[in-house]
């Protein structure tokens, strides 16, 4: 992993339901699949300091349900849930997804990652149920933060396997 990709998330609303964010990492697509799907891996990019991960479960099948719990910096707590509605390791996931603060705003959340020439790119998909939903995620600070985080994650691995 050779290039620095921090803040190069692209994020873009294609209509009035739907946020599509798009990264590239310089690793296997396996390995990103893994740093996406294993608790060990989420609990150290899903919640970006301030903020502390305090639960992260996983039971990555159809029909298996996730949660991440995080305490902010001033010491509220949030957590998101959902339930896996397909998995295509290690290409694809499908999952709702549900914020806690949000209970009326749900969304089908798609994963897709492809892999070219050692890059692999990730677009994650958010299709909101209205629009009042897609309105509440136009606040992003901490998505490009968490991806980030991931790619340093995927950089330790993998120097970690090369030691």
């Amino acid at each position: 992993m050779t290039s620095d990709r921090h803040g190069s998330a692209v994020i873009t609303f294609p209509n009035e339901l739907e946020v599509v964010i798009t990264r590239q990492f310089d690793a296997p697509i396996a390995l990103v699949f893994d740093v996406l799907t294993k608790p060990e891996h989420v609990s150290k990019w899903g919640a970006t300091p301030p903020d502390r991960m305090t639960e992260c479960t996983i039971d990555l099948r159809v029909g298996g349900n996730y949660r991440s719990s995080f305490v902010t910096g001033d010491g509220d707590v949030f957590s998101f849930s959902g339930t896996y509605l397909e998995v295509e390791p290690p290409t694809r996931t499908v999952q709702t997804w549900l914020f806690n603060c949000w209970p009326d705003v749900e969304a089908v959340e798609t994963v897709v990652l492809q892999e070219s020439n050692g890059v692999t790119t990730l677009t994650r998909s958010l299709a909101f149920r209205d629009k009042a939903g897609r309105d509440h995620m136009t606040r992003f600070d901490g998505q490009q933060d968490s991806l980030d985080e991931m790619e340093d994650i995927l950089r330790s691995v993998l120097d970690s396997s090369r030691a």
